[in-house]
This record gives C-alpha cells, structure tokens and sequence, in this order.
C-alpha cells in the first residue's frame, strides 16, 4: 500500500528510476521481485494483529505484495496523488474506481466521447445494477450542468478522448461536481501524468491502464487508480481486496522498469507526434488532423490551459472510404497495426472496425469517427521515418 501525502524529494525523472524502491536483506540493484502468494508470520498473534490492520505487513498477494507496492509508490511521486492502488488492467481499474463507490439508485454522468469498453460499463453495465447513467458532450459544460441529479454521484470522462482527441475542462466539471457533493474521476492514459494532472485541476480519482505509457513497451498488462488516502483505503481496497483484480508481481516488475524511462520517452513521442501531425496536415488525401498542440485544434486554448504537453496520439481523416483506408494501413512499412497505443513502436488503428466497432454507425458519427478515420500512436523511431513512412503509404489508396 502506498503511503500517505508522497512528498517528492528529488526532480520527476530521478523519482522515476529511484522513487519507491525498497531493497531486501540481499541488497540488490534493481527493484525485487517477491514472487509469492502469500506471507508468513513469527507468532499466531502477529497475523491476527495483521488482519485486524493493528500491525503493519503483508498477508496475502491478492491484498498487497511488495513489489506491487513500491510500484504504486512510484505511481503516487509520478502523479503527485496522496495514495494509489494498482490493477490487473485498465478496463479493472475503470471497473473498480467507479463501482467502488456506486449504490443502486445512483446517477453518472459521463461524456459520451470514451474508450468502447469504457462506454460499455456506463450504458450497459451500470443500469444492470439499478444504477443510472447519462451521457454528454463533454466539451459543453451546459450539458454536464443540464444532467446533473440530486442523485448524482460521479461525473466520469476520459481528456483527450480516444480517439478524435476532445477534451474535458477538468476545472470546470470539477467545479460543478463540489456544488453537488459529487466526485470527478478521470481517465488520464492519453494524457498521460506527464501532459496533465487531473488531481490539480479539481479531480477526484485519476485512472490508468498501464499497459499503455507506463510499460511503453507493450509486454504487459497493468491498470492504477490513483486519489486520496480515505478513499483509496476506505473505498476502493475493500473492494479489490475481495473482489481479486489484483496486478501480479511480475507485471508490478516490468512496469517499474518502464517508469525508469517514463519521461525521456513520452517527452520524445509528444515532439514527435507534433511534429508528424503537421507533415501528415499537408499530405494529399488527408482531410483532417487532429492533435491538441496545432493551432487548428478546436479545444486549442483549452490545450494550452490545461496539458503540459499535448501527447503522443494524432488523429486524422483519409479522404477514402473503408477499403481505401486499409490499403493505406496496409501498405506501411514501419508503423503497425494494432489497437495498443503509447509504444515505443509506432501503431496505428482503425477505430470504426476496432475500438469503437460495437458502438452504431450513429453514435460514431456523433463522435466523428468514420471509415476514414485513422488513430495513430506515435513511437520512438525517427520522426522523418514515420513521416515518410505515412506519406509513401497514402499513394497506395
């Protein structure tokens, strides 16, 4: 379990490689790796005192494990969150960080531009246990202010969305939230903690698959849910402590090693993706760009206001319809399909038949996603490459 209020001692990119880190009797260089179910006890007494909480220590993996720990640690530094509890995944930490704290006869708002399987959860998983939901543009702050309920609990979003990139005034909503007594939570994997801390615009929960930016490298799995101490220990580990969506060691492991790398590599994918965003802008057959850093970005002064940086994705629009589109994404040669972003290799999807396939032609037209769109998560190779890369696969539609 992380500790309370973690006070940064050193600068973002040593607390990356050093932060958290405890070592054993053995003395080793890297992070340990405690590979194990459960923990032993000296006396009967000293496991009664520790599942009373009266002593401090582990008992069972599935609750807490060391290695688990320093890496929700390390996530609390990175976030400047007071506490943080790590998951299986990041659907796992969505799933908990909202039902954690949601009765039968609650109300969510949440905007209508998310992740399919978060969306899912919302529309169809919340109303199953007598929980209602609606959902908003997200970019109009009337319209969060118009479904608010007196029996409104949690206001829930995703900034930038995935994957036409529309963001979420964090401030604004948050502000809207304390009028009611409601909480925030907020999905931050396309910002990043780097681009954007949710928690010092006004949020409550902050969310993350790690599996994304954290790892970098696309090995594992891993998810976070990041807030305040009394939620995280009154709310959210009762629930994952008997519910078991626990992050293994070994992932807890991988994950701590991509942290080391963290900065240095989400600093270069973002002046990357800019820099690609505005080469793919003059490109023939290509309709629109989409990046919170260009200038013709619609939420441009929101951008500005609100993300350090302006993230690794860039979204856009082939003048071409579905067939046209894949003979494009087929024909790149270092940039690879697949629905993973936040890669040290560039991927790009297709959101229609991937992501956001379960949603109906209407509802990704509201959201602008059409047979032509194109998601691309921009990596660690040499941006004129990918610039290339892209403009050579244009010719084949």
């Amino acid at each position: 379990m992380s500790s309370p209020n973690p006070a940064r001692k050193y600068r973002l990119a040593t607390e990356m490689v050093h932060g958290g880190a405890t070592r054993s009797a053995w003395g080793e260089t890297s992070e340990a790796l405690i590979l194990t179910s459960g923990f032993v006890y000296d006396r009967a007494e000293t496991a009664e005192a520790r599942f009373k909480n009266e002593e401090p220590g582990f008992q069972y993996s599935r609750f807490g494990n060391p290695t688990v720990s320093m890496f929700e640690e390390r996530m609390a530094l990175l976030e400047g969150a007071p506490a943080a509890r790590a998951m299986a995944t990041g659907m796992a930490a969505v799933f908990a960080a909202l039902f954690c704290q949601l009765r039968a006869g609650d109300h969510v708002v949440a905007a209508r531009a998310m992740f399919g399987s978060c969306r899912f959860i919302v529309e169809d998983l919340l109303p199953r246990y007598g929980i209602q939901s609606t959902l908003v543009d997200g970019k109009n702050i009337d319209a969060w202010r118009a479904a608010l309920k007196p029996n409104t609990k949690i206001l829930f979003f995703e900034t930038p969305s995935n994957p036409t990139l529309e963001l979420v005034d964090v401030a604004a909503v948050a502000s809207l939230a304390r009028e009611i007594d409601a909480r925030v939570v907020v999905d931050n994997v396309f910002a990043t903690p780097f681009g954007q801390r949710p928690m010092e615009l006004g949020a409550d929960v902050v969310v993350y698959s790690a599996t994304k930016h954290i790892d970098g490298q696309g090995r594992c799995l891993g998810g976070v849910v990041l807030g305040r101490e009394k939620f995280i220990i009154d709310e959210l580990l009762p629930f994952i402590r008997n519910t078991g969506p626990s992050l293994s060691p070994f992932n807890a492991w991988v994950l701590l090693k991509g942290l080391e790398t963290f900065p240095i590599r989400v600093e270069q994918q973002a002046r990357s993706a800019a820099r690609l965003a505005d080469a793919i802008a003059g490109m023939p057959r290509i309709s629109r760009v989409i990046y919170p850093g260009r200038a013709d970005f619609a939420q441009a002064e929101l951008a500005a206001r609100q993300m350090r940086n302006k993230g690794t994705l860039v979204a856009f629009d082939i003048d071409a319809d579905k067939a046209g589109c894949f003979r494009f994404m087929n024909a790149l040669r270092i940039v690879k399909i697949s629905n993973n972003l936040g890669d040290a290799k560039s991927l790009v999807t297709h959101p229609a038949t991937t992501t956001h396939f379960r949603l109906t032609p209407e509802a990704r037209a509201e959201l602008g996603i059409g047979g032509g769109t194109v998601r691309l998560s921009v990596g660690l190779e040499d941006v004129d490459d990918l610039v290339e890369d892209v403009a050579n696969a244009l010719t084949a539609i």
